[in-house]
């Protein structure tokens, strides 16, 4: 199994989706075309803010774990 791209490469390959989706709703002729586009970045923008709460949730893990071993570790010395 593949490891996926780091946090910074995956953002910035979805911030290039964004400037391409942005050249095609200036060229989008019709209405349905600019819904499309519409959509398109709401799935993209949607992304790039998956992968912030992600990394925040790790975060928020990570120091929970800490916050336990030191109970743990505080339990143990009484």
């Amino acid at each position: 199994m593949d490891k996926h791209a780091p946090k910074e490469e995956m953002i910035k390959d979805l911030e290039n989706i964004l400037a391409k989706i942005n050249a095609l709703e200036v060229t989008a002729k019709d209405e349905e075309a600019k819904a499309n586009v519409k959509i398109l970045r709401k799935l993209t923008e949607g992304q790039i803010h998956s992968i912030n709460e992600f990394d925040h949730l790790t975060k928020a893990i990570d120091l929970l774990t800490m916050q336990l071993f030191d109970v743990k570790n505080k339990m143990n010395t009484k």
